[in-house]
């Protein structure tokens, strides 16, 4: 069992990416819509929107017809087959949820979803199209070029807007906001995949555990993507039944082939729509008949930037505070997930937590007590492995910095937490003043957490590489002797953070080992591998993820950006990425 329900909820089958024959892709143009209800039923479906190309015109076919039938019945004027219909689409719509929808084309060729509630009057949904730059050939006729339409984020908006959830479609693949390879800049890709109005992102590799797996890149763990992002499936259906072999690049998926499974308290859009808006992403998983251990899974990843666990919460042995500091850490970086009662070894049977309620109420007086400002997290108990655990979900935090015991502020430093040095602090008070700390030798590079606040992304910036430093990793920008010592100014790429007086003692993981290189394995431009005037100096593999060390030459010199992730080399950067079939063998020497 992947989690305790709570009392009320049940797990509901859904498949919000349905294509009908409004679509003019459509690959059965003769299938009635009774007959995608009646393929939803057999594939169990308790959810399914209708997603035409830049219309409604499928959902608003099946309605007319629903309402002609009705209108016949009260006439007295129906024939036994029209009567027949009408009984079949009765029981199907009191079986199956049927949501209105629409796949939008974005500028760019982005396709975009947006679900509406079934009370959402077919014109507000076609105005709302219009809105968009929707041409109304395309309205008509479910085509998705589509010309000059609006751009994405405005799209993201509009569709929040107008009380719709918005999901980015395919976002790994063709016409997706994320899907590898496109040329944009590294700025845009986070905006368009951390904007506040969009809700989830559709994956096509939801049950992958590979490393690479897009839910797995957008899970928080990437501070250049600081918000975690629901990743959902949909099957894309253009026709009723998959055409090809699933294992085909060139599957035709049908009705029901990808399903997510979510948890409501009923089958109705209101409790859908509540779900998508919530920080519980326990409460979606891809459909199995061998439902996911979600605590398991959390396992699997490991200690991360925003997940830990903790075996014990008793005072003594400072366990009880080890967990407050990991609260306090993370809503002072990018919220996360605290479990308790197992340790992140997931070989390592859970002990669990024995009087469940007793440790939620003791947390949560205790976090109550000792951190401030007043901090709301959700505190729930799990079950895994035959063992109750206990989980706390921590929000990022508004009123930043949080301190416990109101002087010791914490941060989430990758799998660790540490206490905030002093520039630390200054920025996150910055950050709670709604100040913008940007670093003093990049003052045109905006940090990850403003794009991702950016409410317009200009046709310019989207069509050309950016240029600039990486947007992960960290660089030593000055150096300064006190007598045996050395003290490094660190600009931290991961967060835009200037952080001055660090020692080779004093520094964090990334830190350390971007001091430790600087001072035993400096730059050689000879035996740099360039592309112009960016370089690669060394890959390695740290935590099961490689890294990369590069080099830029600019006119100030030659900079050099220490430990960058593959989420942080945007444009001329991803020339240097190593694919993932040769990672084994990339061991980090020098131009490797």
């Amino acid at each position: 069992m992947a989690s305790r329900k709570k009392k009320g909820m049940h797990w509901y089958r859904m498949d919000l990416h349905i294509h009908t024959p409004a679509s003019a892709d459509y690959q059965e143009p003769s299938v009635s819509y009774l007959d995608i209800l009646h393929k939803a039923e057999l594939r169990g479906l308790d959810i399914i929107a209708f997603t035409d190309h830049n219309t409604v015109a499928g959902y608003a076919a099946m309605m007319r017809e629903i309402e002609q039938l009705d209108y016949l019945e009260r006439l007295g004027r129906a024939t036994p087959e029209e009567s027949r219909l009408l009984a079949e689409y009765r029981r199907l719509l009191e079986r199956i949820l049927v949501l209105p929808g629409f796949e939008f084309t974005a500028t760019f060729g982005f396709h975009i979803l947006g679900i509406f509630s079934p009370r959402t009057p077919i014109r507000q949904l076609e105005h709302l199209l219009l809105s968009l730059n929707v041409p109304v050939e395309a309205l008509d006729r479910g085509i998705t070029e589509v010309g000059a339409s609006s751009d994405v984020l405005t799209a993201y908006r509009g569709i929040n807007q107008a009380g719709g959830i918005c999901i980015a479609a395919h976002v790994n693949s063709s016409h997706g906001v994320a899907m590898r390879g496109f040329d944009f800049g590294g700025q845009t890709k986070i905006a368009y995949t951390q904007d506040p109005n969009l809700h989830a992102l559709e994956v096509t590799d939801l049950t992958s555990r590979s490393r690479t797996a897009t839910a797995r890149f957008f899970d928080g763990t990437k501070a250049e993507y600081p918000r975690r992002m629901r990743c959902i499936q949909g099957s894309d259906a253009h026709r009723l039944n998959m055409q090809g072999d699933r294992a085909s690049k060139n599957v035709m998926l049908g009705v029901g082939d990808r399903v997510t499974e979510v948890l409501l308290p009923e089958r109705t859009f209101e409790a859908l729509y509540e779900m998508f808006r919530s920080n519980d992403f326990s409460r979606t998983r891809a459909y199995s008949a061998k439902p996911l251990d979600y605590v398991q899974s959390a396992r699997e990843a490991g200690a991360s930037l925003v997940q830990s666990f903790h075996e014990a919460m008793t005072q003594r042995g400072g366990h009880l505070y080890s967990i407050v500091a990991d609260v306090c850490a993370f809503a002072n970086t990018n919220g996360g997930t605290v479990y308790v009662g197992l340790s992140e070894d997931k070989n390592k049977p859970p002990v669990g937590i024995p009087n469940p309620q007793e440790s939620i109420d003791l947390l949560r007086e205790t976090i109550s007590r000792k951190i401030t400002p007043p901090l709301d997290v959700d505190i729930d108990a799990l079950e895994t492995l035959g063992q109750t655990v206990i989980r706390i979900q921590v929000p990022r935090g508004q009123d930043r910095p949080y301190a416990i015991d109101e002087n010791k502020i914490y941060l989430r430093d990758e799998s660790e937490t540490t206490l905030a040095v002093r520039d630390e602090i200054v920025n996150l008070v910055r950050q709670g003043l709604g100040l913008t700390a940007k670093p003093e030798t990049e003052p045109d590079q905006a940090s990850a957490a403003e794009t991702s606040a950016s409410p317009e992304i200009t046709a310019l910036e989207t069509t050309r590489p950016a240029a600039g430093p990486p947007l992960a990793g960290v660089e030593i920008v000055g150096v300064e002797q006190k007598g045996d010592t050395r003290y490094y100014t660190m600009h931290d790429l991961r967060n835009g953070n200037m952080v001055k007086n660090v020692t080779r003692m004093s520094a964090r993981k990334l830190w350390h080992y971007a001091i430790t290189q600087f001072e035993s394995n400096p730059v050689d431009e000879s035996r740099v591998v360039w592309q112009g005037d960016y370089g690669l100096w060394q890959s390695y593999r740290r935590a099961g993820e490689m890294r990369y060390d590069l080099v830029q030459r600019t006119e100030n010199g030659v900079r050099t950006y220490y430990g960058v992730t593959e989420g942080g080399m945007h444009g001329p950067w991803q020339a240097f990425l190593v694919p993932e079939n040769e990672e084994e063998d990339s061991g980090g020497g020098l131009g490797s």
